[in-house]
Formats: structure tokens, C-alpha cells, sequence
């Protein structure tokens, strides 16, 4: 009984702290109490308190910093985090990347639909895909800028089509696919785009890729749900053809050293 006992008290304690992160009542960067302020707090062991920590620390709720400075920092899920979640069980299952363009391919148009018939779109998702899109602009002669503000593009359009489990869901898939993106077009690449327009991130394809979410911006501004749906979908298969022409592959562990996990 009594080995059973005590991590029994650290699941209690982790639920209470994970309550309090996932409520509100704790939000990003904010500090636990050290440990010897939970022990007198819930009145149980420091082991048990300890394996709380352990508890939380393996969800990606908290990181614990050792030595005089130490004590654990609340992390809040967000997609980048879930996005490495979901690329490690991809990672098992031996999938693809155009497995996962594929789903994308498929899903993604739901958002431009949603972000058209959104009552309160030119509050919403038309003034930030319309930031996006002149980012986009601004950026065109710079080869490297470019793809970043596009896929940026991509990610607005999720991330404003107001149902919520779609932004988190497809937000991560989003943020894989971002990831796969920034290994394709390595600086290396961009360099030999510049001497060869007729390649995929030559200055045609940009100037077509440019021309798409303009007219994709235009069609959610007008509530027009079929064509922003069409527009997405042969955007994408477009995108999708020139990005896994150019390298596939399995989901790897190399993916998962783009996610910049500190700065999500």
C-alpha cells in the first residue's frame, strides 16, 4: 500500500496543477511555487511533490530549471507543441510528407471556406490575411523572406477561420508541413532558384503563388465560399506538387530540430 500510495498523491497534485495551467489561473512563464511551498501546501512527501513535476514536466506543461535559479516555468499547449507531438506518432507509422500535404490538401480549403462566411470577416480574418498577404509583397525580392511570410499566409488562414478545434488540429499539421518546407528550401536552393526563374521557388512561381492569395483574399472578402474554396485547393495541389518534387521522405527526427519549441 504504501508504494502505491505516493504516486497516487503526485497524480493528485499534478491534476491540481494542471487545472490551474489549463484554467487560466497559471499562464505563460509564470512560476510554480518551489517545491517546499507545495510539500507544506498539499501536505504530502517531497518525493511526491518531485514526481508531480515529473508529472507535468513530461506533458509539456512546465519546464524545471535546475541548480540556485531553478523552479519550473508554465508552458501552455499550443499547436508548435502538439505539432511535435503528432510528428513523433507520424514518425512510427512510417508516414510521408505527402501523406501529410495530402491531408492538408484536403482540409485546408474548409478554412478558407470558414474565413468566408464568417459574419464578422472584415473584422477578422480578412485584416490579418490581408497583413499576411503585404508582408508577402513586401518580401518578393527577397528569396528567403518569401517563402516564411507565405507559409505565414498559410497559417493565418487556419488560424482565423473561428472554430477553434480546427486552428488547434490543423494548426499543427500546418506547423509540420512549415517545418518540411523550411528543410526544402534551404538557402542553397533559394541561391539556385535566382539563376533558373522555370524552378519552383523561381520568380514565376512566386509571382504565381503571390497572384493565388490575392485572389484567395479577394474571395473571402466578398463571402464567396465556393471560389475561395476552389482557389485553395488548386493553390495547394500546386504547392504541394513543386515541394514534394523537389524532396519527400519519410516524417523524420530532422523536423523535429525546426520546431523552436522556447520561442511557441
Amino acid at each position: 500500500m504504501r508504494q502505491l500510495r505516493q504516486p497516487r498523491l503526485a497524480e493528485i497534485v499534478a491534476a491540481k496543477l494542471r487545472d490551474d495551467i489549463l484554467s487560466g489561473r497559471l499562464t505563460e512563464g509564470d512560476s510554480l511555487p518551489r517545491q517546499e511551498h507545495l510539500f507544506n501546501e498539499y501536505r504530502v512527501s517531497l518525493p511526491a511533490v518531485r514526481e508531480a513535476m515529473r508529472i507535468l514536466e513530461t506533458e509539456g506543461l512546465i519546464s524545471v530549471r535546475r541548480g540556485n535559479v531553478g523552479g519550473a516555468v508554465v508552458h501552455l499547449p499550443t499547436p508548435m507543441r502538439i505539432a511535435r507531438t503528432i510528428s513523433m506518432v507520424l514518425q512510427t507509422r512510417q508516414t510521408t510528407m505527402s501523406d501529410v500535404s495530402l491531408a492538408l490538401l484536403n482540409i485546408e480549403p474548409t478554412c478558407a471556406a470558414l474565413c468566408a462566411t464568417r459574419p464578422d470577416r472584415a473584422e477578422t480574418s480578412v485584416p490579418a490575411l490581408r497583413k499576411a498577404l503585404k508582408e508577402q509583397q513586401d518580401a518578393f525580392d527577397d528569396p528567403v523572406q518569401f517563402p516564411i511570410l507565405a507559409r505565414r499566409f498559410h497559417e493565418a488562414l487556419v488560424a482565423n477561420c473561428g472554430n477553434e478545434t480546427i486552428i488547434v488540429i490543423i494548426g499543427a499539421l500546418e506547423t509540420l508541413w512549415t517545418a518540411h518546407e523550411s528543410s526544402v528550401w534551404s538557402e542553397a536552393t533559394l541561391v539556385d532558384a535566382e539563376a533558373d526563374p522555370s524552378s519552383p521557388m523561381g520568380r514565376r512561381s512566386l509571382r504565381a503563388a503571390l497572384r493565388d492569395h490575392e485572389k484567395l483574399v479577394d474571395a473571402i472578402e466578398a463571402g464567396d465560399r465556393e471560389r475561395a474554396v476552389r482557389l485553395a485547393t488548386a493553390h495547394l495541389a500546386a504547392t504541394r506538387r513543386s515541394s514534394l518534387g523537389t524532396v519527400d521522405g519519410n516524417v523524420n527526427t530532422n523536423l523535429l530540430d525546426a520546431f523552436d519549441l522556447g520561442s511557441s
